[in-house]
């Protein structure tokens, strides 16, 4: 064994395990592609049929705390299409299409199971969401994270027509919310849930409380962030007329709806509007957080929110329903200074 090896570093593994991407990546590609994988960069003729003045996108995220409920529970699979399609959604809100997806993974000790793992992961959300793999990089480095700990980030391109960009310039007072339902925590909140839920409440990711229906608090946690791009393709394409989207990530509602609020304009969220989640309940009872709290940290429910003429909620809920995305209005857009307030109602019309 040569020092390197010794020092933690395992070159010929590394190696093998980099032999095996082009099997696992053949779905995840697109004709622009050029070349393979393994070369220095990756490859992409831009090529933008159909587009007046094509901008292109780009955006960077991680998976956060969640990673560690994915090696709690010793399954590896699901964090990369989280990865994948939450670097869709945030392209997704200015109006553009992805393009291809490069990644990050660092770890301290390469695990082969887990590197394929993840990286069939990241294909899978890449082949769904049309995207191509184009690249990546795997950093193997002893003493820099504990044992079996790993990190994962990502950087999504698309493209955008600049007259079709998403940006809340229309917005008006009047236009409607419309919240689309996530599938759960998604990507947020992990370090607030992993707080009351392991730390305080001493439990497992095995564990399977009532309250949750029979599902363990691992697979509760680790259920997949919805990608709402195919949605917002297809109500473009319908040409519905929507004023802005808002990805419901980190900083809740108010955070993420007031990015994209023009000076003059605030939103009234009707809290009670849509059936919030089992998980977030749990949450919130076993850790006595408060309401507020609870929807500047997480998502409540709602992954996405498009922001539009009361004329295209129809359309967007209709069209939201052929890809099995409940949704309904929860808010409403009044004059004002950009912000996100909370109307309570009484929990009678459910998402």
């Amino acid at each position: 064994m040569d020092r390197y090896s010794k020092s933690g570093v395992n070159l010929k593994l590394a190696r093998s395990v980099k032999a095996r991407l082009p099997l696992l990546l053949r779905n995840a590609t697109r004709p622009e592609v050029l070349g393979g994988v393994g070369a220095f960069g990756g490859l992409f003729r831009a090529r933008f049929d159909g587009y007046r003045e094509p901008v292109l996108v780009a955006s960077m995220d991680g998976v956060g705390t969640k990673l560690r409920i994915a090696v709690e529970m010793k399954r590896h699979d699901t964090v990369g299409q989280d990865l994948v399609n939450h670097c869709c959604n945030d392209i997704a809100v200015m109006g553009a299409d992805p393009l291809f997806f490069l990644d990050y993974i660092g770890t301290g000790k390469l695990k082969k199971h887990v590197f394929e793992e993840i990286v069939a992961g990241l294909a899978k959300g890449c082949a769904k969401a049309g995207v191509a793999l184009l690249g990546g990089e795997t950093a193997q480095m002893p003493g820099f994270y504990a044992n079996g700990d790993y990190d994962l980030v990502g950087t999504m391109i698309g493209v955008v027509d600049r007259r079709v960009i998403l940006d809340g310039s229309r917005v008006r007072a009047g236009d409607v919310v419309v919240g689309l339902a996530s599938t759960g925590l998604h990507t947020n909140g992990y370090s607030l849930a992993r707080e009351v839920l392991f730390r305080r409440l001493r439990l497992r990711v095995s564990s399977r409380p009532h309250e949750l229906g029979g599902a363990s608090l691992g697979e509760a946690l680790l259920k997949v962030h919805r990608n709402y791009h195919p949605l917002l393709a297809l109500l473009r394409r319908k040409n519905v007329l929507i004023h802005a989207a808002a990805h419901i990530t980190g900083g809740g509602f108010e955070e993420n709806i007031v990015r994209v609020l023009p000076p003059d304009c605030s939103v009234r969220i009707q809290h009670g509007a849509w059936k919030i989640p089992p998980i977030f309940k749990f949450i919130q009872n076993m850790g006595g957080i408060s309401d507020a709290e609870m929807c500047r940290v997480f998502n409540m429910g709602i992954g996405m929110a498009f922001i539009a003429p009361g004329g295209s909620v129809a359309a967007i809920c209709l069209a939201a329903a052929r890809f099995k995305i409940p949704a309904c209005t929860i808010g409403v857009v009044v004059k004002g200074k950009p912000s996100v307030l909370f109307d309570r109602l009484d929990p009678e019309t459910r998402l």
